[in-house]
Parts: C-alpha cells; sequence; structure tokens
C-alpha cells in the first residue's frame, strides 16, 4: 500500500513549503494596494453571480493581479475565497496531479470555500481538469493567466462547460487619465481651451509612456525592457523550445520597429534569413501568445484569401513599442494607429482589419460588425495627406454598401462629405474617451 505523500507528485515537504506559500500569498492579496480601478471590473462583475469560470488573459505586468485583488475587494470583502499565485517559485514541481492536496490544504487553511482565484495559471500543465470537475460542483473560478491560448478555440476543448474569456490590455487612455489623478472631463462636446490643453498634453505623455501599470508607477527603472527581454526568453524561447534566440531577438526588433506596417512572410524570411516562411509564421504565432504583437489581417470575402495576404503588424503598448524598437524608423503616426488599434481590442477583438480597395489604396481600419471605416492620420492640413486619406475612405465606403467612415487625427476636428455621406474628423484623445 502506498504512503499518503506517494499518492501526489509532490513529496509533502513541498506540501510544507506550499502551506506557507498560500498563507503568505493570502495575506499579501488582501492587503495589496488596489491601484487604478480598471474598466475590465465592470465586466467582470456581469459575471460574478453566473457559474461559469472566467479567465482572464493579457500580458505580464498588465495588471491581472491587480484586477483580481479589485475584484475580490469588490465582491468578497470578507475574504471568503482561496487565493493561489503559481507564478511563486514554491510551486515549481507543482502539477494537476496535486491540486486535490492544494485543495485541502486551503480548506484546512481558511475553511470551506466556494470561489477560487487562481493567477497565472498557464504555469501548470493540466490546470483545466481540476476546473472542469470542481466546476460542476458548484466552485466559482476567477483565473488569471499571460499566454493567449488562454482565450483560443483550444481552450474550448479543454474546459468542458461553458467558461468566460476576457482580455486585459495595459492601460486604456481613461484608465490612464485615472492612474495620472486628471480630471476626465463630463461633456466632451463642450471642451474649454484649458480642457482640451491638459487632454492634449496628457495624451502625448500616453502614447510616449505607453499604459503598462509598473512601468508608469516606476518610471525610473528600466522596467520595460526587463519585461520585453522575460516575455522573450519565457515566454516564448522558454515555452516553445527556440534555441535560435538571435533570430527571434531579430524578427521580434524588426516588428516593433516597422509597427503598423504591412508585412511578408516570405519577405521577412529572405531580409532575417530565418530558413522558411513555416518559421516566420511560427515565431509571429508565438509572439502573438505571449501578447507582444497582433497580425491583423486583410478584409476579404475569401478566407483564403485573408490567410494569404501581407498582415498588418502591431504591438501590446506604444511604450514598449518605443523602448525596445529603432526609434528612427517610427513617426508619431504610426503610434497613433497602434493607440487607436488597441483601443479597438477592447471592444471588438475578433472582428477587426485593415482594408484594400480595387485601385489598391489602404483604409487602416474596417470593422464588418458595423460595417465601419476608420482612418488615422496625423493632420488632414496638407492638401494631399487629405486627398491619400479621403480617397482610400471613398473608394472602400463604395465598394462596402451601407458602410460607414470616420478619420481620426492627433488634434482636429471637422466634417467631410465623401460620397455625399458625413465623414467626422475626431481628434483621437476624444474619441479615446
Amino acid at each position: 500500500m502506498k504512503a499518503f505523500g506517494d499518492i501526489f507528485s509532490l513529496p509533502m515537504k513541498s506540501f510544507e513549503q506550499i502551506r506557507l506559500a498560500l498563507i503568505e500569498q493570502k495575506q499579501e492579496f488582501i492587503n495589496q494596494n488596489p491601484g487604478t480601478t480598471r474598466n475590465l471590473l465592470t465586466v467582470v462583475a456581469r459575471y460574478v453571480k453566473t457559474p461559469f469560470p472566467v479567465i482572464i488573459s493579457g500580458l505580464r505586468r498588465a495588471g491581472k493581479s491587480t484586477l483580481l485583488a479589485q475584484l475580490a475587494r469588490r465582491f468578497y470583502p470578507n475574504g471568503n475565497y482561496f487565493y493561489v499565485n503559481f507564478e511563486d517559485e514554491r510551486f515549481l514541481a507543482f502539477s494537476a496531479a496535486d491540486f486535490a492536496r492544494l485543495h485541502e490544504l486551503l480548506i484546512e487553511l481558511f475553511g470551506n470555500q466556494k470561489v477560487f482565484i487562481f493567477d497565472e495559471i498557464q504555469n501548470i500543465a493540466g490546470w483545466e481538469r481540476f476546473i472542469n470537475r470542481m466546476a460542476k460542483g458548484k466552485y466559482k473560478f476567477y483565473i488569471t493567466g499571460s499566454n493567449a491560448a488562454l482565450l483560443s478555440r483550444e481552450l474550448g476543448t479543454k474546459l468542458t462547460g461553458r467558461y468566460l474569456p476576457l482580455e486585459l490590455f495595459p492601460f486604456a487612455f481613461d484608465e490612464y487619465l485615472r492612474f495620472r489623478k486628471i480630471k476626465r472631463p463630463k461633456n466632451l462636446t463642450l471642451l474649454t481651451t484649458v480642457q482640451k490643453g491638459e487632454l492634449k498634453k496628457a495624451f502625448a505623455a500616453y502614447w510616449h509612456t505607453g499604459g503598462i501599470p509598473q512601468v508608469l508607477q516606476y518610471p525610473e527603472l528600466p522596467l520595460a525592457k526587463t519585461l520585453y527581454d522575460d516575455i522573450l526568453n519565457r515566454d516564448v524561447a522558454q515555452r516553445y523550445k527556440i534555441t535560435d534566440i538571435k533570430s527571434l531577438r531579430g524578427l521580434t526588433f524588426y516588428l516593433f520597429s516597422n509597427i503598423a506596417s504591412l508585412i511578408s512572410y516570405n519577405k521577412l524570411k529572405q531580409l532575417l534569413q530565418l530558413g522558411s516562411v513555416n518559421t516566420v509564421s511560427g515565431y509571429i504565432e508565438y509572439l502573438q501568445a505571449s501578447w507582444l504583437i497582433f497580425a491583423v489581417n486583410r478584409y476579404a470575402f475569401s478566407v483564403k484569401k485573408q490567410q494569404i495576404a501581407n498582415k498588418k503588424i502591431y504591438g501590446i503598448d506604444t511604450g514598449l513599442i518605443k523602448t525596445v524598437s529603432f526609434s528612427f524608423s517610427q513617426n508619431r503616426e504610426k503610434f497613433l494607429e497602434n493607440i487607436v488599434f488597441l483601443q479597438l481590442c477592447r471592444e471588438n477583438r475578433e472582428n477587426i482589419y485593415y482594408y484594400k480597395t480595387a485601385a489598391n489604396h489602404e483604409v487602416d481600419f474596417y470593422l464588418p460588425r458595423n460595417k465601419t471605416f476608420i482612418q488615422v492620420c496625423l493632420s488632414l492640413a496638407d492638401t494631399q495627406t487629405q486627398t491619400r486619406e479621403t480617397q482610400a475612405l471613398a473608394e472602400a465606403m463604395k465598394e462596402i454598401k451601407n458602410s460607414r467612415g470616420l478619420i481620426l487625427t492627433e488634434a482636429e476636428t471637422s466634417r467631410l462629405y465623401l460620397n455625399q455621406q458625413s465623414v467626422p474628423v475626431i481628434p483621437i484623445y476624444e474619441w479615446l474617451l
């Protein structure tokens, strides 16, 4: 007959370390600074009384743990929940086989709670088996992870019941204003000169620094570069067993230095000497899964045409891009476009495309769900720029019946008429709010 400790993959001595970890983690979690209230908390609130697991994924250090603390403080103020952070090194040897013993320890320490809050769950292979079993017993789960696979269709095959996937991005502009304690105007249609000036100043700082909470909190430290290296080494190279780190870094550097630009996998293979298109495709897939970049498809009625067309690349955070990339190749317009893309992601992740007209003119974004085209530019003051941006928009609106257009600029407000349709021109900082 096996000894009690042999039933699990971990020896009893390791569980003693985990016991201490659980006590310390719960205390630290309760005492954690709640930070700037995240917009996603409002969405999570709708799901609190549902029986389904809530799965929150996003970039490392984007504030997932803080969001959990805000959630716990608001909806479970008496501390009637279990909290486990699997990033703790004392869980390094932990496996899915140990969850039953972990549950026993949690009950022993904190009583029989019905709510689990699990942080960075992707570190434990097979974690979904425990969730599947416990969810049937009416236990509620809030789970975070730094791997975009937590939101993929693959997860649907692992979790047998319904689950609620959410994405947490770095600070949106209104969250950034709250972080900086800058008062948001109540009426954006009646902004005073002072209010406009303050918003412009705040927005200029926002696109320059980005919205990663820890980076903003400690500007004197090189946290953006450290985070970037950590993601490449741990979330990409180690997770996907990549040995050619130099090529991976070269590709990532190139993509960050050509943000909001069209890329060809075949040209990238030749330019960076990466061996094959499959290697390029695989690396980009891994970078997306780790939340560093996003590859956007061209809109086409044929899925095959969408897949073979060039992709448009965006980054997770403008501050991170600026820190890592070759700055001379950047311009403000690309950063503004990236900010618009991230805001669209917060609202409509799976239905964002770029558009090419029959005359091969490009519109930055097309949202088929509401048939909206969006162009992003610094200014329309220059006649050539206005002609280029509006010509593409007019062609696109003519090709897609009953569609509408929007032009976002750095600071201009006006209204244009294209194909006898009214097209608003709005400053990005107002549109973000």
